[in-house]
């Protein structure tokens, strides 16, 4: 074979493994293109997915975000639930007795079961009104949302005209302050139970969508700014009586003091 010839054939096999070459290297391409653009639609699905689990995560904030104060809320921003019966014709007008609570605050418990029959009998004698501010200082001290839904749930009650009831029946059978049980809605509804004739679909829906976060959260940052530190805190007539040892107050005591300011 000539010279010439070999180079013919060699060039022609150079040339075919060029072509070569250049296939798997275009196939490869391909490949990665395609690659690629798997990752880009997954990225892209992805993206989609968390932009829609942020606008639901918005969207699920927003039940608490706006203010609806329960039925017969009074004070300034309607932040304040009334008990309490007007004076009888020819009595003095009733004392006031502010108190700051939480339903998962256990010195708060501790408050409500000392006083509980003398709040009642003066509530209904038209000597004493109490007004309730609802917090929420458990939940950031230990973590949850058992303050929050636990005060919705008794804003819903308010809404029924069960406010006084319900309130009593969540601190008699609070939850120790570590167990944030009250986060469980289930839980709040089968208290309303307890409550003669809240049980019902108005009451189990106001619970379930959260209507009173929002008034909720405004009454607990309303108390952060209030200068007050801790709950319960309670005011006769806006003076505190509550919380000094070196003048503990007893419901005896509370009488008396009612009795004076109404003599007064």
């Amino acid at each position: 074979m000539s010279q010439k010839n070999r180079e013919g054939k060699r060039s022609a096999r150079e040339r075919l493994q060029e072509q070569r070459e250049k296939d798997r290297a275009r196939d490869k391409r391909k490949r990665t293109m395609a690659a690629v653009g798997a990752v880009v639609v997954v990225l892209g699905v992805a993206a989609g997915v968390g932009l829609f689990a942020s606008k639901a995560k918005e969207d699920s904030g927003k039940s608490g975000g706006a203010v609806e104060a329960p039925r017969g809320a009074v004070g300034k921003g309607r932040l304040v639930i009334e008990t309490g019966r007007d004076a009888k014709p020819g009595r003095p007008t009733p004392s006031t007795l502010t108190v700051y609570e939480d339903f998962r605050c256990p010195g708060c418990k501790q408050f409500e079961d000392a006083f509980r029959t003398t709040l009642h009998q003066l509530q209904d004698s038209g000597r004493l009104k109490v007004q309730y501010h609802l917090v929420t200082i458990i939940d950031g001290n230990m973590g949850g949302i058992g303050s929050l839904h636990a005060a919705n749930a008794a804003g819903c009650a308010q809404d029924a005209g069960k406010f006084r009831g319900y309130h009593d029946v969540l601190y008699q059978h609070q939850p120790d302050e570590t167990r944030d049980t009250y986060a469980d809605k289930k839980r709040l509804i089968k208290l309303a139970g307890k409550v003669p004739a809240l049980d019902t679909p108005a009451f189990r829906a106001c619970v379930k969508d959260g209507r009173h976060d929002g008034w909720v959260k405004k009454s607990s940052e309303t108390f952060n700014r209030s200068g007050f530190a801790s709950t319960p805190t309670v005011l006769l007539n806006g003076k505190s009586v509550y919380g000094d040892p070196n003048k503990p107050l007893s419901p005896d005591k509370l009488k008396r003091m009612v009795a004076a300011e109404g003599r007064g």
